[in-house]
């Protein structure tokens, strides 16, 4: 971490008052437990004479394999850090700051590896205009070599960035004179462009860290990976609609639990509850056909070349009706052979 790193990990994704530790209902695997971590390796040195490159064919030498890429970048505090970490544990050699000029250099020392460093995972600080044109033509380069590479962005909310830079009485590396906000109005209009690019976006505004690694073993734990990779989130519409969001549910057509007595100190993963919900008229019906559109739509992602989809489940409190239907729908996409995580985001606020 550079000495402009954003706060540590145990702040880049806040937990919201309420909110449960790790190992409780609000974030788990639709299709069970991730694989066990493994450690990360390092690159082998440059031999003599090897050619470099992607798809270079040597004397007597297969074929180079191409390591796979993602870019972490993001706004400064949204989680970067975090991320990172968790490809690391799943066996991801990362580099951190790597300044994008050098992304291309590091994908042929991966290919040179025999193997050995598969995975590549490059943590991109984007701090000034300069910076930012040199990341675009090494993935342009990069395109030109036939490397696939991957984008995730770490997105958060101004309010909680401001937060996070107060906890650890920091300065935000681009506010120079002025104030927190000036640096993160400035970080957002330089990163605007690369946001529009990322493949993947993940909002950590209301995450804690233990909500953030969940969602990044959802997408990159496991040797091989689906073709399509689905969150599942319930929330409240009191509380704002997730900023991630690919598609939105509204439960609110159908009644409340809030307003039955004995149903209103739980939530949806109660049994009761989710009985409630569903024998209401139209909700299994809209569960079915729900489910249905879902499979038209992930064929279309698919095709697409789309990897992952948020499917964000409201209510009014993110309590009751969005969190039995988000159980029901996750276990749907799970059936279907989509890898799903579940995330309930505002459970346990009120």
């Amino acid at each position: 971490m550079t000495e402009h790193e954003t706060p540590k990990a145990e702040h880049t994704a806040e937990s919201q008052a309420g909110h449960k530790e790790a190992g409780d209902d609000r974030s788990r695997h639709a299709g069970g437990p991730a694989p066990g971590d493994t450690a990360g390796q390092e690159p082998p040195g440059q031999e003599d004479g090897e050619q470099v490159g992607t798809g270079i064919e040597t004397a007597g030498v297969a074929e180079v394999a191409i390591p796979e890429l993602v870019i972490i970048s993001g706004m400064s505090g949204a989680g970067r850090s975090t991320a990172a970490k968790c490809l690391e544990d799943l066996g991801w050699f990362v580099v951190d700051n790597l300044p994008p000029a050098l992304i291309p250099t590091m994908v042929e020392l991966g290919a040179r590896s025999q193997g050995n460093v598969a995975r590549i995972a490059v943590v991109v600080d984007v701090r000034g205009r300069r910076f930012f044109d040199n990341l675009r033509d090494s993935l342009a380069d990069l395109a030109v070599k036939g490397v696939t590479r991957r984008i995730v962005f770490l997105e958060s909310s101004d309010d909680a960035l401001v937060r996070r830079f107060e906890s650890v009485r920091r300065p935000h590396p681009l506010q120079g004179d002025g104030r927190i906000v000036d640096g993160i109005d400035a970080e957002r209009e330089l990163l605007r462009e690369l946001r529009g690019d990322a493949d993947l976006v993940i909002d950590t505004s209301s995450l804690n860290v233990h909500e953030l690694r969940a969602k990044m073993d959802a997408q990159f734990a496991g040797d091989e990976e689906p073709e399509l990779r689905a969150t599942v989130m319930s929330f409240g519409f009191k509380y704002g609609l997730p900023v991630d969001a690919d598609l939105v549910v509204d439960m609110r057509f159908l009644p409340n639990p809030h307003w039955v007595p004995e149903l209103r100190p739980y939530t949806g993963l109660n049994e009761e509850v989710s009985a409630y919900v569903f024998n209401q008229p139209g909700a299994k019906e809209f569960l079915d056909r729900y489910a249905e559109l879902l499979q038209l739509i992930a064929a279309g992602y698919r095709r697409e070349g789309k990897r992952y989809v948020t499917i964000a489940v409201g209510c009014t409190g993110g309590k009751h009706r969005s969190v039995a239907t988000s159980e029901k729908l996750a276990a749907r996409l799970a059936s279907q052979g989509v890898e799903t995580v579940i995330v309930h985001r505002d459970m346990g606020r009120e």
